[in-house]
């Protein structure tokens, strides 16, 4: 299925003059191209017709009754700043002609008679000159869309970090507030984390495995082997240290939060 952007555009031609016999002549030079070709005998006529039909290149006549030529196409770049606009007369008024030149209004002049190859290259070229504008246009807008749709997207990026940073900040808050309330249980806690890594011991539980070593960040098999669990993973239900007979409470971590491994209380 074609995407429609790579449709073939219509092109869409408006011929103003007041001479009907140079409006059909222009209109069978243009015919064969392919164009949809929009005739008007005046300025004022050209400008109803823009105004059902925008038009990609106008071309249009000096001399006319009602409005110059230069004045139509002025009025036309206003209203229609993205059209083509060309001059073809007869009359070379070049002050007038030049000024609308300069302003922009007048994109080329063309003298009458005309050579038929040489109109036809002209407006030829005009047209790909207004859709390579009007490529330009899209992809302008499609560019601004995405940088606004990047700019929504890091807003709300840089809002879930903050929010992360405020979840982080809250948790470590917590927990050394935990790691406190431990300290003053009167009773012997160890944390151990999934891979058997003592992570935490309060004062109780330093003072029992005293003489063995740093607690923290040793592997529980080394520091307390017997209060390893066996190959099935199963828990001691009482202990003896140094000739003391605990009873052992393991409670495994992560119902209430994210954290996995277990506690694990002596009771004497």
């Amino acid at each position: 299925m074609l995407n429609p952007q790579d449709q073939p555009r219509e092109r869409v031609l408006l011929l103003v003059d007041d001479e009907t016999n140079i409006l059909a002549a222009l209109q069978r030079l243009f015919r064969p191209a392919g164009y949809r070709v929009l005739t008007a005998n005046s300025g004022m006529a050209g400008l109803e017709q823009l105004a059902n039909t925008p038009a990609d290149v106008i071309i249009s006549d000096q001399r006319m009754p009602g409005m110059l030529g230069v004045d139509f196409l002025r009025q036309a770049k206003v209203l229609y700043p993205d059209s083509i606009r060309i001059m073809l007369s007869g009359y070379t008024e070049l002050q007038s002609v030049t000024a609308a030149v300069n302003e922009g209004a007048i994109f080329k002049f063309l003298t009458k008679p005309w050579d038929d190859e040489l109109l036809r290259g002209q407006v030829a070229e005009a047209f790909r000159i207004k859709e390579i504008a009007d490529d330009n246009a899209r992809l302008n807008r499609e560019l601004r869309v995405a940088n606004e749709q990047l700019a929504v997207a890091n807003r709300e990026l840089e809002r879930m970090v903050r929010d992360r940073e405020e979840q982080i900040a809250l948790d470590l808050a917590s927990l050394r507030i935990a790691r406190e309330l431990l300290q003053y249980v009167p009773l012997p806690v160890l944390g151990v984390d999934d891979q058997g890594m003592v992570a935490f011991s309060n004062a109780l539980a330093e003072s029992v495995f005293q003489g063995r070593g740093e607690l923290l960040g040793a592997m529980l098999a080394e520091v307390a082997p017997e209060l390893a669990p066996d190959a099935k993973g199963v828990w001691p239900a009482a202990v003896e240290i140094k000739g003391v007979r605990y009873q052992l409470a393991s409670h495994a971590m992560g119902n209430i939060s994210a954290s996995r491994g277990n506690v694990l209380v002596l009771i004497r």
